[in-house]
């Protein structure tokens, strides 16, 4: 059935659009042929082609969804042409039942795939007209903002401009008195006079005084509240300094309607009313937040004279405003010549460009003031004094365009880029808001203002103005409209088509599985796993693997879920392995490595393990590295390759028993059967020496200053070693000291030879004395430097003087 007025079935009106096979394509052609014909005609209206436009949008919609028509019938039957296998090459045959039934499918597929066809060329076809209609209206926004028109400073046309708006002022004077003459319009303002001088005494309160009760409110809100909660509740209530007046404005317009002495202009000029005492209200109400009277609610460090300044200048620029959209709303209705409006603009564009002007300079007076070194606020005041330089720059560029002829332009720049500067300001007070919000949650103001919450909140609010920012700046609805389709859409890769929900659909799947799988991580750790006969290491392993395996296959699941196709990308991912794999190896081998771990375990947690000369205990082993914990409270992380390709030594892997040795050496013609008794008494007395295999003494060699015995035992736990071995040297000290067994240090005897050359050079020497009788050791001509064996020798063995005293830290003698 035929769509009345060229609009697609469903989609236009937001309800589901059919198949294919029931779009009515006849209606289609007609609305794309007067799409293309609107576009041929220079004459156009924009209106006119935004109409089609919306058209054209409802009708692509629509033609999107036919495209998958019959999808899951077409993918069946590609499955069954694919069962029968390739197709024969030239020359071939194959069977008959075969190749007919292969003809039979595939015939069969081509008439399922043209609905598809037919509704992706027609969807190709809107959706080159919609872009071809915001081309051509974006190219008639561009030359209506660089339209040249009269100067507005040459005084020539100052006179066309004053009879412009005194025509203006004259028709709607006489519009009223035309209405009051008439009895029907003074019998219908006679009639509503209770109700107009109601709504003007209302009007008038709100307006008056609405702002000033509202203020009073606020104000013992700050007195009786906490601190904690006191800026919310005053931004929450401050709202009725907009909301008030605003009602009373409104009143205001009602009531003057009511009188029906308005006329077409004067009506309009009433229905803008309430428009423009919004504007105002909403810049009077944002200078008082961004530069309050008592309080800082906003960290600009400014004195009492500029804040009264940055006030005064948001309400005059709020004024400004509200006068321009005043006269736009007239002026667009009147037929006035270009040097009228090009006169009659320009007051007020060179007003808001002084206004944004002392802004700018206001907003670089903040940053001189403010010179707290914190990055934050660092970064805060480069952001603003960007700002206040553009400011300063767009507003002393616009007065000349708009001088020059320029006034398009001048107002394109001047009006958004100071709104902007509001937004902005709109935006920063939210995001204090956010932080006190999030302090009053969790109960703490100096963990909000560092926590990520709130940025991050802040970071959603900047994106959700953007498109915001882009309408002020003269964006159409439509071309965020088209963006955001454009988005939804997604984009191609290959064969697959990748749009944000997809990513949104695989974020969320992955969240889910990786949260089932720290659930599950949770049950094998608390539960499971304590009632089994496996050790520490093992379950840590385990759980380790059922996190990877988790990971991998939510991930899986997930891509395959969102239908996301990386088929396409495996030409891309085979060029880029090459590189992947020499700039990445040592990760994916310290990976491997780290799985290596995890499965034959010749590591676990808290082993004490010995690998590149560093000892310790395992801390944790991750996928990548693994974490040593010292004997000095010190972290070293160990790539997993070292653990498995190198040496390691694992002191605690199987069990906690280890072997000790301590060295001890007596001196030459101590009783070595007394000694052994000694040592294998003090061996077997320590409470953690296993005595089965017992303590073993052995007399091990004749050392050059010592003979040289070991105790060898072994511990129930090697962790305490080194205590052991302290308690031993502690009693062998004690007992030796009693039974007389002497502990040797090195000792040696050193001659000299050449002794009469010495001796001559001796008697030389400045404060010789005669005589001086030459050391015995010294005499002896021929004698070598030979060890004595090691025992206690007296100091006064070494008489004379200019002899060196024996070396007894290394046991060598000196020449």
């Amino acid at each position: 059935m035929a769509q009345q007025g060229g609009q697609p079935p469903g989609g236009a009106n937001g309800q589901t659009a059919p198949v294919a096979s029931e779009l009515d394509y006849a209606a289609w052609e007609a609305v794309a042929e007067q799409a293309e014909t609107a576009l041929g005609d220079a004459n156009s209206t924009a209106d006119g082609l935004d109409e089609l436009r919306a058209q054209l949008v409802g009708w692509r919609e629509a033609l999107l969804l036919a495209q998958n028509t019959n999808s899951s019938r077409i993918a069946t039957l590609r499955q069954q042409i694919a069962a029968l296998g390739p197709a024969p090459a030239e020359g071939q045959t194959e069977a008959e039942e075969i190749a007919a039934r292969r003809a039979a499918l595939t015939d069969q597929l081509a008439r399922l795939q043209a609905p598809g066809i037919a509704a992706e060329e027609a969807y190709r076809r809107a959706d080159g007209l919609i872009a071809e209609i915001d081309r051509t209206l974006r190219e008639r926004q561009a030359d209506a903002l660089l339209q040249l028109y009269p100067s507005p400073i040459n005084p020539g046309n100052w006179p066309g401009a004053v009879r412009a708006l005194s025509d203006v002022v004259g028709g709607m004077w006489a519009e009223t008195r035309q209405r009051w003459s008439t009895p029907a319009a003074h019998e219908t303002l006679v009639n509503n006079v209770p109700a107009i001088l109601l709504l003007l005494a209302f009007a008038l309160g709100l307006i008056w005084r609405g702002r000033p009760l509202v203020e009073r409110l606020v104000a013992k809100i700050n007195k009786r509240w906490s601190a904690r909660g006191v800026r919310v509740a005053t931004l929450v209530l401050s709202l009725g300094q907009i909301v008030v007046p605003t009602i009373g404005v409104i009143a205001l317009s009602h009531a003057l309607s009511l009188s029906g002495m308005f006329g077409i202009v004067g009506t309009v000029l009433l229905d803008t009313l309430p428009v423009a005492g919004l504007l105002l209200f909403n810049s009077i109400w944002l200078g008082v937040q961004l530069f309050p009277r008592d309080h800082d609610f906003l960290p600009f460090r400014l004195s009492v004279e500029r804040r009264a300044e940055g006030r005064f200048l948001t309400a005059m620029y709020g004024a400004v405003l509200a006068v321009d959209a005043l006269r736009l709303a007239v002026m667009d209705n009147q037929a006035l010549p270009e040097a009228a409006r090009a006169v009659l603009a320009f007051p007020t564009i060179m007003l808001a460009a002084f206004l944004l002007v002392r802004v700018g300079r206001l907003m670089q007076r903040t940053v001189a003031v403010d010179s707290t070194a914190d990055d934050e606020v660092g970064f805060r005041n480069r952001i603003v004094s960007l700002l206040g330089r553009g400011a300063i720059l767009i507003g002393l560029l616009a007065p000349v365009l708009a001088a020059i002829g320029y006034i398009p332009a001048a107002g394109a720049m001047v009006f958004p880029a100071a709104t902007s500067l509001g937004l902005m300001g709109l935006l920063y007070i939210l995001q204090i808001v956010v932080t006190d919000i999030y302090a009053v949650i969790i109960r703490n103001e100096d963990g909000a203002r560092n926590a990520l919450v709130p940025v991050l909140v802040g970071f959603a609010l900047v994106l959700a103005a953007l498109p915001v920012f882009a309408l002020i700046w003269g964006a159409r609805i439509a071309d965020i409209t088209e963006l955001w389709t454009r988005m939804r859409e997604g984009f191609s890769v290959g064969e697959t088509r990748i749009s944000p929900a997809n990513f949104l659909f695989f974020a969320v799947l992955f969240g889910v599985g990786i949260t089932i799988t720290r659930l599950f991580q949770g049950a094998l750790r608390g539960t499971v796993l304590p009632r089994t006969s496996l050790d520490q290491g093992a379950r840590n392993a385990l759980v380790s693997g059922v996190g990877y395996v988790g990971i991998f296959l939510a991930g899986l699941i997930a891509i395959n879920s969102a239908g996301i196709d990386l088929s396409g990308l495996a030409i891309v991912a085979g060029a880029l392995s090459v590189g992947i794999g020499f700039g990445l190896q040592n990760i994916v081998s310290n990976f491997v490595s780290g799985i290596i771990l995890l499965i034959e375990r010749p590591v676990s947690e808290g082993d004490w393990i010995e690998v590149g000369g560093i000892q310790g205990k395992v801390k944790a082993i991750s996928v990548r590295s693994t974490r040593i914990e010292t004997f000095d409270r010190t972290d070293v992380i160990v790539p997993n390759t070292d653990l498995v390709a190198g040496r390691v030594t694992n002191w605690t892997r199987f069990n906690l028993t280890g072997r000790l040795i301590v060295p001890v050496g007596v001196a030459y013609g101590s009783d070595t059967r007394k000694v052994t008794r000694i040592l294998q008494e003090i061996a077997e007395a320590q409470p953690l020496a296993i005595l089965n295999p017992p303590p073993m003494v052995v007399f091990m060699a004749f050392g050059a200053d010592s003979m040289d015995f070991e105790i060898r035992v072994i511990l129930r736990d090697v962790n305490f070693s080194l205590s052991v071995r302290s308690e031993i040297n502690h009693q062998i000290a004690q007992r030796f000291a009693e039974e007389g067994i002497e502990i040797p240090f090195a000792q040696s005897d050193v001659t000299v030879r050449n002794a009469a050359e010495i001796a001559e050079l001796l008697r030389m020497l400045p404060g010789a004395v005669a005589g001086t009788p030459i050391p015995p050791a010294v005499a002896d001509k021929g004698a070598a430097r030979e060890a004595k064996p090691a025992g206690p020798l007296p100091r006064d063995h070494f008489p004379g003087a200019g002899i060196s005293e024996p070396d007894t830290d290394s046991g060598k003698g000196g020449d």
